[in-house]
């Protein structure tokens, strides 16, 4: 009775780390940096004359810009492309891209294969401890009725703890050390219990031993 009460306490831990898992793998909304918004920009240009406080400096356009540069857009001889820049700067058109979205676009690629990367390493981690509490529930715990192991929750308290602290990470390096670690206790878990349930004098051990080198063959292959 003993090591039933011992692999329900650490199925209870098992069983918080997995509920930490999915909450921590479950998709969240991408921040944006604040913008000025355009319905704002817009009021504050057409809300009459503009009130500045004394020593602020204020750009003044020189009278007769706006008509001299329309003059010189229509003006024969200009080509499409002079008529379309401003300053020395081409103007685009609407659907073309920003010049610094071209500038780095290995970079953002980069980033996108490196969170599709820990995306998996947490789907296989999630899907390895839903396997073992499978097992341990429908499998393990019946056979400890007739066959007591000497089993400890240790591992499962410290894999709860692991997984509670990689749902507090914000930066992307730490989170992956933190899926390591998780990784390495859970094949700990399942390493030691296969060792466990070699000592029991029948076979009836052999059908859980092959499930849990299953899993672990799998959860091997992150």
């Amino acid at each position: 009775m003993a090591s039933q009460a011992a692999l329900l306490v650490s199925m209870e831990h098992q069983a918080g780390a997995l509920h930490t898992l999915q909450a921590t793998a479950a998709p969240h909304a991408p921040c944006s940096t604040p913008q000025t918004s355009h319905t704002q920009t817009f009021s504050a240009s057409t809300s009459g004359p503009a009130r500045h406080s004394p020593g602020e400096e204020v750009e003044v356009s020189e009278p007769g810009g706006a008509q001299e540069l329309e003059e010189e857009r229509k003006a024969p001889g200009k080509s499409p492309k002079e008529g379309q820049e401003l300053g020395g700067l081409p103007l685009r058109s609407p659907g073309e891209p920003r010049p610094e979205k071209l500038a780095q676009p290995g970079l953002v690629r980069r980033q996108t294969l490196r969170e599709m990367a820990l995306r998996s390493k947490m789907s296989r981690l999630i899907g390895a401890t839903s396997q073992l509490l499978q097992v341990e529930q429908t499998l393990l715990l019946p056979l400890l009725k007739e066959h007591p192991l000497p089993l400890h929750p240790k591992d499962s308290i410290e894999f709860r703890n692991i997984c509670s602290h990689m749902a507090l990470q914000r930066e992307e390096q730490q989170l992956e050390r933190d899926l390591h670690e998780a990784h390495q206790c859970l094949k700990t878990i399942i390493e030691k219990l296969i060792c466990s349930l070699e000592v029991l004098p029948s076979d009836s051990y052999i059908p859980v031993r092959s499930v849990l080198r299953q899993i672990l063959q799998n959860l091997l292959t992150m």
